[in-house]
């Protein structure tokens, strides 16, 4: 699905990114995980066309999309969230949802002069997909609340439902569990698992929670100084010294936690 080649970004002197290259598969769960400064939230920007590489490439399905801006991915259904939610704060809970799909009729001036009736129908047929996301990841109750009054959790799981408003095709998550109690996290998690297997969803994860990465992803990679350090299972990455070091700066007599 996306394959990155040696992608650097500098910050003047300072190299986020310094020459990683990876693989995320189609319809897999991918953990990126980390010491903090690793490069993991440059890269997934790099990745999402937040910001653009100093140098290398990045492809989705075999089509370069170095660069490529934001808007034009999410076309394309590449979809990232962020550590700390955007949501519309002055705005319920379902106009949240609602305002996600592009190319509404009621976006120009001509189409609410004269053809209120195709505004009309699109609202109620994007209402009704709004209900649909609300009911999966079980806050409908919450689809009149203003979006600014959500707990932390609740704000990650309607960013998630932004991407059911669209046909994504890979979801980039950074930090979804930042701030999340444990119950709502579970929730998050069985969301993006029934994404993944009922709908094909192909996801990235970055997190710091080891229970939350081993309980979805496979693979893992780890990164460290703007390099991947390693990849494989959980207990594969766990077990290795590059890793330790990475994390800890000691030997091997200690294991990776977070």
């Amino acid at each position: 699905m996306i394959v990155v080649e040696d992608v650097h970004k500098h910050f003047g002197g300072f190299h986020a990114v310094d020459g990683a290259s990876l693989s995320i598969a189609k319809g897999s769960i991918t953990g990126l995980i980390g010491p903090n400064g690793a490069g993991k939230t440059t890269l997934f920007n790099v990745i999402a066309g937040v910001l653009p590489p100093t140098s290398g490439r990045v492809t989705m399905q075999g089509k370069d999309i170095t660069g490529l801006p934001p808007h034009e991915l999410f076309h394309k259904g590449l979809l990232r969230t962020f550590q700390i939610a955007h949501e519309f704060s002055s705005m319920t809970v379902r106009e949240n949802l609602m305002m996600v799909p592009g190319g509404q009729s009621g976006e120009t001036l001509w189409n609410t002069w004269f053809n209120r009736k195709r505004i009309a129908d699109e609202e109620r047929a994007l209402m009704a997909r709004a209900d649909e996301v609300l009911e999966f990841l079980t806050i409908y109750h919450l689809r009149d609340e203003k979006a600014q009054n959500l707990s932390g959790g609740q704000k990650k799981l309607l960013e998630l439902g932004r991407t059911m408003m669209v046909d994504a095709k890979i979801v980039f998550l950074d930090e979804v569990g930042a701030g999340v109690n444990r119950t709502l996290l579970n929730t998050i998690g069985d969301a993006i698992l029934r994404l993944n297997k009922e709908r094909g969803y192909t996801f990235v994860v970055i997190e710091h929670d080891m229970d939350f990465i081993g309980r979805l992803c496979d693979p893992v990679i780890c990164m460290a100084e703007g390099k991947v350090l390693a990849e494989g299972t959980l207990e594969q990455i766990k077990a290795n010294e590059q890793v330790i070091e990475a994390y800890l700066g000691t030997g091997s007599k200690h294991k990776v936690k977070a």
